[in-house]
C-alpha cells in the first residue's frame, strides 16, 4: 500500500536488514515502494507493540489496509481505525498534503471516469469501457475506488457520494475478484507503491 502515488521505483524491505539481517533475501520481506516512503519516510522503522512485540504497520500483502485505515473520500485524509493505521500513516506519512490533495483530486476525477463508463455501455462501446474501467484499477485512482467501493453500505453515504454514482458501483461496475480476497487485494492495484513485483499483472 503505502502511499499509493507512485509506480514504486525502490524496494523495501519491510522488517528492516538492521533488525532482521536475516530477511535481506527473504522475497516476502521485498515490497515495492517509492522512493520518498523507502528513503525517506519509512527508512529502518519498525514499530512494535510495547506488551506483545507485534508489527504496528499494516502488512498490505497479507492484511486490507481499510481494516486500520479510513480514507476521507472528502478530504483526502486517512484517519486511524486502530493502532496499526495510527502508526502506518505516521511512520509512512500519509498525512502529507501533496498525498491529501491527491486523493481529493482522484476522488472527483473517480466519479467523472465511472460516468463515462457508464456512457460507453449505455452505447455499447464496450473496448472503451474495459479501458476506462482499467485506467480506475491504477494508482491513483485505485486507493480512492477501492474506498468508495467499501463505503457504499455506510449511513450517509449519499451525502457524499451522487446518487447516479452509487447506481454506477452497484449495478454496473464489475468490482474485481481481488478485492472480495484480502490476500490478493494488491493485485487489484497493478501500480501500488507497497505490492510486491510478483504482484504486478502481466498486460
Amino acid at each position: 500500500m503505502y502511499c499509493g502515488d507512485s509506480l514504486g521505483t525502490a524496494i523495501d524491505h519491510f522488517e528492516p536488514i538492521k533488525l532482521a539481517p536475516l530477511r535481506a533475501f527473504d522475497w516476502l520481506n521485498h515490497f515495492l515502494a517509492c522512493d520518498y516512503c523507502n528513503s525517506n519516510a519509512k527508512r529502518a522503522e519498525y514499530p512494535r507493540d510495547p506488551l506483545t512485540g507485534e508489527c504496528l504497520l499494516v502488512d498490505p500483502s497479507v492484511e486490507d489496509p481499510h481494516d486500520h485505515l479510513q480514507l476521507l473520500l472528502g478530504t483526502g485524509r486517512y484517519r486511524a481505525r486502530t493502532p496499526k493505521g495510527k502508526a502506518t500513516i505516521r511512520t509512512f506519512r500519509l498525512d502529507r498534503w501533496q498525498l491529501e490533495r491527491a486523493r481529493q483530486d482522484g476522488f472527483q476525477r473517480c466519479q467523472d471516469m465511472l460516468r463515462g463508463y457508464a456512457r460507453s455501455l449505455t452505447r455499447g462501446e464496450h473496448q472503451r469501457a474495459h479501458g476506462q474501467a482499467r485506467a480506475l484499477l491504477r494508482q491513483p485512482h485505485a486507493d480512492v475506488l477501492y474506498a468508495m467501493v467499501r463505503a457504499l453500505d455506510s449511513p450517509g453515504i449519499s451525502t457524499l457520494i451522487d446518487g447516479d454514482i452509487i447506481e454506477i458501483l452497484r449495478t454496473h461496475f464489475a468490482v474485481p475478484l481481488p478485492w472480495s480476497s484480502v490476500s490478493e487485494r494488491t493485485r487489484a492495484l497493478p501500480h501500488g507503491c507497497g505490492t510486491r513485483p510478483t504482484d504486478l499483472p502481466r498486460t
